[in-house]
């Protein structure tokens, strides 16, 4: 059964709120905490016998499910997703900023554009994807003292680029649902 999806799941109004797995989507069918379902793709978990009747139980779970409860705040949407190399490389397409190389994740690294030995900090603002090479070549400058230009600024993804952006096996209704959260601006959409 660990061959099923992630869950998305959403706060009763229908705004995106994280990943769940289908033991914790579950949870909240047989809890009675699934205020909606949406999505193409449903799924059947069967579970143990009844000893009184007999029958075998089921949960029929959709891909895309709101959770009965407050709704998200206005803040939780717009907070700041929490930084990763995995999502950060996604963010930029596993392009290198520097010489625009496409790569595999194990020959890229986090580049700080104001490197954190003169005050840069480690945040979405601040980072971008950098192959080995051009990471060692700037070293701990500042991509003007080492004479290297950036091919494209950095932003803070939104909450449903970050759950784009996290999962690696998104089924095509979640995506559409997601996709429709995002700004246009966004390199996800390119």
């Amino acid at each position: 059964m660990s061959s099923y999806p992630l869950i998305l799941t959403l706060d009763p109004h229908g705004v995106p709120h994280r990943w769940v797995t289908w033991q914790h989507a579950c949870f909240y069918y047989a809890k009675d905490q699934v205020a909606w379902a949406i999505g193409e793709h449903s799924f059947t978990i069967h579970g143990g016998l009844n000893r009184i009747t007999g029958l075998r139980s089921e949960i029929h779970a959709n891909s895309i499910i709101a959770i009965k409860g407050k709704a998200l705040a206005g803040n939780q949407y717009h907070r700041i997703p929490p930084l990763d190399n995995r999502e950060l490389f996604h963010r930029d397409r596993h392009i290198c900023g520097y010489c625009g190389d496409n790569l595999p994740g194990a020959r890229l690294t986090r580049d700080h554009i104001l490197p954190v030995s003169q005050g840069g900090k480690d945040v979405w603002m601040n980072v971008v994807t950098a192959c080995r090479p051009c990471n060692q070549r700037k070293s701990g400058r500042t991509p003007e003292q080492a004479h290297m230009q950036l091919l494209y600024a950095p932003y803070v993804p939104n909450k449903a680029e970050y759950l784009i952006l996290s999962n690696r096996q998104i089924l095509a209704d979640q995506m559409d649902f997601l996709a429709r959260h995002v700004p246009s601006q966004s390199r996800i959409r390119l």
